[in-house]
């Protein structure tokens, strides 16, 4: 049994400037906090039916509670004279509820001594959300009247997925595997906005909303893998049956459909090449077709405020996104320490941000299929294997991208090359104080369309144990330097606009744990499982 309570309270600020026209530029300084409660609990329990019969059950139980606000002034000042045209200060207050539901029940049989086995999956969620919105707006030049709003959002997720999977060993190394699995989605979103106009409450009919989405996407799969020479072949393929269905009934009924079916192939070789502290080297060469879906935020389109000069939205009709991935690597424990490789991908969709209406002044933030992108990466990992006094890992990435397709109706072209640098650092004072060490660099960074500047994050605990082990007090800082924030631009199409974010990333915390209960087998280090988040 979990059980877990958190309480958080988080900032971030952005500041942006915006050429909507050939003489007029909007300076936008938004600041947002984010206070959140979370409760959780999960619940599981394994039980042996029989010899080869076993049973598990998991649980899980969370309910969120967040309230976010933000205050942000916009000018829109004339870029020849400097004269100003509008100064106005927007206030946004949303509140959110949700929970989640998880119910999960696994059964596994085991066939032979060889270690072949059947196993079958049953997992159901459930996940309603309801949150609101208010906001408002006070002009200071000119002075006009405040104007504001509300909205009500209520979205419903229920989520179904049922798989069984058979893998046969044989005598001779050889490995079958097949599975069959079916996804099942319901999504339905109400929203209800009404505007403030003249002291009267009434309904607004741009950003009212009724959606339903369905998904079906059923899946079988049959691979196999045979060693021989020192060299473990395997292939494979997954074919995918996708049913998708959404509907908009408010404002007008616009819907959509979608049935295809596709073949994702596999397959790999690979080689030992040595042992490095208890570690298998190997070389592998690799081949994969896969498929990225939009999330079904990114397909529900009704429009949520943000600001008088942009709103977002969904976009019904985004289509997933395929990808061909070429990789060579030499691995320690099936982890890459030094790869190359290229990601072909169609259809790519990204968030977008286009003009809404003829003034320019007003944007909305969606997302689209924008065309074709091929990444070329580059990744290697030096170390000293753990087991010591002192253990290090240091790496660094290289990605290049190379965009081609449309935007606004427009030819798109862009390329891009980032590096990123990143370690981690262990040292033990005693064999019951620890030091720890990690960080990343990240120079040319791209987030989608934008360009940002360097950024990077050093963190560092130190940590003591007490009674035998049971007692941990930890102290960390994270960001110590405060350099996890960035400049931004973007300029594709009728878009041009560049600024700052930065968020509360320096952090300092004191962790007390005490274990009342018997103490777990330590696992073994994962010593390449490190790298830069963000």
């Amino acid at each position: 049994m979990n059980l877990q309570i958190s309480q958080r309270n988080t900032y971030e600020q952005i500041k942006t400037d915006r050429l909507f026209a050939p003489d007029s530029l909007l300076s936008q300084d938004a600041f947002t906090k984010y206070p959140t409660n979370s409760y959780y609990v999960g619940f599981g329990v394994n039980y042996q039916l029989t010899s080869k019969w076993e049973v598990n059950y998991d649980g899980r139980v969370s309910y969120n509670k967040a309230k976010n606000s933000t205050i942000n002034r916009s000018v829109i000042s004339k870029i020849s004279t400097g004269d100003l045209v509008t100064d106005n200060v927007a206030g946004v207050l949303n509140t959110a509820k949700n929970y989640n539901i998880n119910q999960g029940v696994n059964l596994k049989y085991k066939m032979d001594s060889l270690g072949s086995e059947w196993t079958t999956d049953i997992s159901y969620n459930y996940t309603p959300n309801s949150s609101t919105q208010l906001f408002n707006t006070m002009f200071i030049e000119p002075q006009y009247p405040s104007s504001g709003g509300d909205g009500e959002i209520e979205n419903k997720l229920q989520f179904l997925s049922v798989q069984t999977n058979i893998l046969k060993k044989f005598p001779k190394n050889y490995i079958v595997e097949g599975g069959l699995k079916t996804m099942n989605v319901w999504f339905t979103n109400e929203t209800d906005y009404f505007r403030e106009i003249g002291g009267s409450r009434v309904k607004d009919a741009f950003r009212t909303r009724s959606y339903k989405y369905t998904e079906n996407i059923h899946s079988a799969y049959v691979q196999g893998s045979k060693n021989f020479s020192g060299f473990i072949f395997k292939a494979g393929v997954r074919m995918e049956n996708t049913n998708m269905q959404g509907r908009q009934m408010v404002p007008a009924d616009t819907s959509f459909t979608q049935h295809r079916t596709d073949l994702f192939p596999y397959v790999y070789l690979s080689k030992k090449l040595m042992m490095i502290a208890n570690y298998e080297i190997r070389a592998y060469l690799v081949f994969r077709r896969t498929i990225n879906r939009p999330a079904y935020e990114y397909l529900n389109p009704f429009p949520r405020y943000i600001d008088p000069y942009l709103f977002e939205t969904g976009n019904p009709s985004l289509r997933p996104q395929f990808t061909r991935n070429y990789e060579a690597n030499i691995s320690a424990d099936d982890r890459p320490i030094l790869a190359i490789g290229i990601n072909d991908t169609k259809d790519i969709f990204t968030q977008v941000i286009y003009q809404a209406d003829s003034t320019q002044s007003l944007a909305y933030r969606t997302y689209d299929n924008l065309g074709s992108n091929r990444e070329f990466y580059l990744r290697g990992l030096g170390a000293i294997p753990p087991g010591g006094k002192y253990f290090f890992v240091l790496g660094a990435q290289y990605n290049h991208n190379f965009y081609n397709g449309l935007y606004e109706n427009a030819p798109l072209k862009f390329k891009k090359g980032s590096w990123t640098l990143f370690t981690y650092h262990q040292l033990r004072i005693t064999p019951l104080m620890q030091f720890t060490l990690n960080g990343f660099v990240r120079f040319n960074g791209q987030l989608q369309f934008y360009e940002l500047s360097r950024f990077g994050s050093l963190n560092f605990s130190l940590s003591q144990q007490f009674f035998k082990k049971k007692l941990t007090v930890a102290f960390s800082a994270n960001d110590v330097f405060f350099t996890n924030n960035n400049r931004f631009t973007i300029k594709q199409g009728s878009v041009n606009a560049s600024g700052f974010r930065e968020g509360d990333t320096r952090r300092f915390g004191l962790n007390v744990r005490y274990n009342f209960g018997i103490r777990k087998k330590e696992e073994g280090s994962d010593m390449f499982n490190v790298g830069p988040s963000q």
